[in-house]
């Protein structure tokens, strides 16, 4: 078969506009019982290891963003994945008319986009594919800060796209994973024009796998993984997913050291090395990362979120919430709260000002003990010693919502993205950004024109 039909078979990649902003409604691992399905919902913003999903250009004043949107066809198995780019305009208070850069002919989430942006104001798009049965691909907008036309620069294949620009070094510094036997593992790349690639290194590959969350300050990226094990508690493999390791670079990956300052050897193969974060295979306790950031002084803190098990419902919990924070001798440990679902997903922010911010699903919803529930905005000026409520952000919603997202270089006025769904059966999905201060809106569903000002969205 020509290579041009073949790739037919596995996305349309003609660039095109959209009527609106839509979200991919996704499940995985149905179960037997009430809760239906391990995870679901709306998934436009899935998952938390494709980083980052929004942008904000100071030069453009615009944060610029991609989406996992519906082909309409809203089902378990028949939709299909399209991806948006969109962006919000901090001038006007209007979004962009979405382009859709492709269909990727399938309704698996994990094949959502990522977004970054040169120094020249280029926007690039990392198309990932979920292991080894379809290509990824990798797109450049013709003209800077513009999202209408697109050249195809790269049909390639990787797992969970992280690529940051660093605009210090002018190089991209693209973390990924790559599946082999079926495994992930993980690796990075680099790149002075996103074009030509070095061969990617592998970081680690511990036990069975690894999943990895990643974030940049000025030079330096850092990595929060945790591992899959062979051996345990109940089973093995990443529903079993285990402990926490760090390490972060100064230099777009040419090396790597641990919190402590120390160089690192890899890639990492042993459980037990001198990244780790957090022993949970001692503490009988499944772990999902969720965010990282940095204070003041360039000290990493994690999000992240504990339980019992992978399964939906209250014998898997309690679902705790939780910060790590490198003091600069140690790392410090500390609750922040539950909620009902391992898959409730939020941003973390350390602030200008030393404030600790979260935005996550950590109240019910309407669909208790499903993916998500209600958006929270949590505050800590403590270090996360104590947290204080400050606002229900989706308090009365029809749907949960989840996988809160924090833009790059956040702007108060488009702070978080997420979208909503119902976890217990295929249903409409919208996208919704909040302001630092929880004001809440909804992209439109439907857009006649080019601009359109999103709809405020007040709790009931």
């Amino acid at each position: 078969m020509p290579l041009l039909a073949l790739l037919l078979l596995f996305a349309d990649l003609t660039p095109q506009p959209w009527d609106g902003y839509r979200g991919i409604w996704y499940m995985n691992q149905p179960v037997t019982t009430e809760h239906r399905y391990k995870y679901s919902g709306g998934f436009a913003t899935y998952p938390q290891w494709h980083l980052p999903i929004a942008v904000y250009s100071e030069k453009a004043r615009r944060t610029f963003f991609v989406l996992g949107g519906s082909n309409g066809n809203i089902s378990e198995r028949k939709d299909e994945l399209v991806h948006l780019v969109g962006f919000y305009d901090h001038r006007t208070g209007e979004v962009a008319r979405p382009v859709r850069l492709l269909n990727k002919k399938t309704e698996d989430a994990h094949d959502n986009p990522v977004l970054s942006i040169d120094a020249a104001g280029h926007l690039w798009v990392f198309s990932a594919a979920h292991g080894t049965s379809r290509p990824a691909y990798i797109h450049r907008s013709k003209k800077p800060f513009d999202i209408e036309e697109w050249e195809l620069v790269s049909t390639t294949n990787f797992s969970y796209p992280q690529p940051w620009y660093l605009a210090e070094r002018g190089e991209f510094l693209f973390l990924q994973t790559l599946y082999r036997n079926g495994q992930r593992r993980l690796f990075s790349a680099r790149s002075r024009d996103g074009r030509a690639w070095s061969e990617p290194e592998m970081l680690a590959h511990i036990d069975m796998g690894d999943y990895q969350i990643s974030w940049p300050r000025g030079g330096h990226v850092a990595t929060a993984f945790d591992m899959h094990p062979s051996t345990g508690r109940a089973g093995k493999g990443l529903n079993y997913r285990s402990n926490i390791y760090y390490l972060e670079t100064p230099d777009a990956g040419r090396t790597w050291r641990n919190a402590k300052g120390e160089a690192v050897q890899l890639p990492l193969t042993d459980i037990r090395n001198p990244a780790l974060v957090l022993d949970s295979v001692s503490q009988d306790r499944n772990v999902y990362l969720k965010d990282l950031d940095f204070d003041a002084q360039g000290r990493p803190v994690i999000l992240y979120l504990t339980s019992k098990g992978y399964e939906p419902g209250p014998a898997s919990g309690p679902f705790e919430w939780h910060t790590a924070r490198w003091t600069g001798r140690e790392w410090e440990h500390r609750r922040m709260g539950e909620s009902d679902h391992n898959y409730d997903h939020g941003a973390l922010y350390v602030e200008k000002d030393g404030a600790w911010r979260v935005i996550a699903p950590t109240d019910p919803g309407p669909q208790p003990f499903g993916t998500g529930g209600g958006m929270v905005m949590w505050l800590s000026r403590d270090q996360g010693a104590r947290w204080r409520r400050v606002r229900e952000l989706t308090k009365g919603s029809e749907r949960n919502h989840s996988y809160a997202r924090k833009p790059l270089n956040a702007h108060p006025d488009f702070y978080a993205l997420w979208a909503d769904g119902n976890p217990l059966e295929p249903s409409k999905s919208l996208i919704y950004f909040c302001t630092r201060d929880g004001k809440v809106f909804v992209l439109p569903e439907k857009m006649n024109t080019g601009r359109a000002k999103p709809a405020a969205v007040e709790p009931r």
